[in-house]
């Protein structure tokens, strides 16, 4: 056997030990979508293909229909969590993050009875304001209207959030080269050793393929299953970006950081003794520069745990630090 049929039967392989796993979800008007078993009675989808919570229609892979029930959304991830009474097949879901740019990936997808599939290599990290575009976009096409002033301010190149640590992912979200045929969303984008390494979703960004990392979609589904919701960072100060004085910039390299407008009464930033014309310039030892960072890192603080805050008054530099609210 030549080794490329080799490979291709390895690939094709992939498919049958993934594809009990993979489920139709059917909770729009127009074409179903697709859904992950997370556990016996879980199912990971894309938050945006449930559009409707009262008739909730999950095709198994051996076409018997059964009624789902919603359990929460994380918009944030785009991703909605369903339970079913019946015992599901589990997907191989990876331990980690532990992809790495360059490497080979399976799409699949159950927007019909039969499962389809779709291959490429992982091509990058998305940055939060490369999302943040996307769905500024996504506002427009579903009539939500223009993105509000603060939103469509940043249009200029900005740092990506999400880095590399020696070749690995890290952070932000999986984007990959597959075609997101329709119904494709809510489908788990699957590496070479046959584990589940995210859900792939085409909510975000047209015409760019991505994934919520599996890290992403365990700690979404953990606070589902808590809460029935997703709590979010708060820290009740309004910003604007800024920049450094020469003299802080060259310190901690870094050219600029969020410049305090407003802090709401008895909110944690003010219980912190951060004030008006502060500069934010780290949290919880991460540097800030941009709005989406600040955002993306309250989306993944821990609420009620006190982080160390890094800041810029009378142009000198100082610390302190901030226990994280709720929204």
């Amino acid at each position: 056997m030549s080794q490329i049929k080799t490979i291709s039967e390895e690939i094709a392989d992939l498919e049958s030990g993934a594809a009990p796993a993979v489920l139709q979800v059917d909770a729009r008007r127009r074409l179903p979508a697709t859904g992950i078993a997370w556990s016996e009675n879980l199912i990971v989808t894309a938050h945006h293909v449930v559009e409707s919570e009262d008739d909730i229609r999950i095709g198994a892979a051996d076409g018997i229909q059964i009624g789902a029930t919603l359990l929460g959304r994380d918009p944030h991830n785009d991703l909605a969590l369903l339970r079913v009474d019946g015992a599901l097949t589990p997907a191989n879901w990876a331990a980690n993050d532990a992809l790495r740019i360059g490497n080979l990936a399976l799409a699949l997808g159950r927007p019909g009875q039969n499962i389809k599939a779709t291959a490429g290599i992982i091509s990058g990290v998305v940055g939060a304001s490369d999302i943040q575009r996307g769905r500024d976009k996504l506002r427009v096409r579903m009539g939500m209207g223009p993105p509000s002033k603060g939103q469509g301010r940043r249009r200029r190149r900005q740092r990506a959030f999400a880095r590399e640590w020696d070749g690995a992912l890290a952070g932000g979200f999986i984007q990959t080269d597959v075609t997101m045929y329709p119904g494709f969303s809510g489908g788990p984008l699957i590496s070479a050793d046959g584990h589940v390494h995210g859900m792939n979703t085409s909510g975000f960004m047209r015409g760019i393929s991505v994934a919520i990392p599996v890290s992403s979609i365990r700690q979404s589904v953990a606070a589902l299953l808590k809460d029935g919701s997703i709590q979010r960072g708060y820290l009740g100060i309004g910003v604007q970006e800024a920049r450094l004085p020469d003299s802080v910039a060259e310190a901690l390299d870094q050219e600029r950081g969020l410049l305090i407008v407003s802090v709401e009464a008895d909110s944690p930033a003010a219980s912190a003794g951060l004030i008006i014309g502060d500069i934010l310039t780290a949290l919880d030892g991460q540097s800030i520069e941009h709005v989406d960072e600040l955002q993306l890192l309250l989306t993944r603080l821990a609420v009620d745990s006190e982080t160390s805050t890094g800041f810029v008054r009378g142009g000198a530099l100082q610390e302190g630090s901030v226990v994280i609210g709720a929204t």
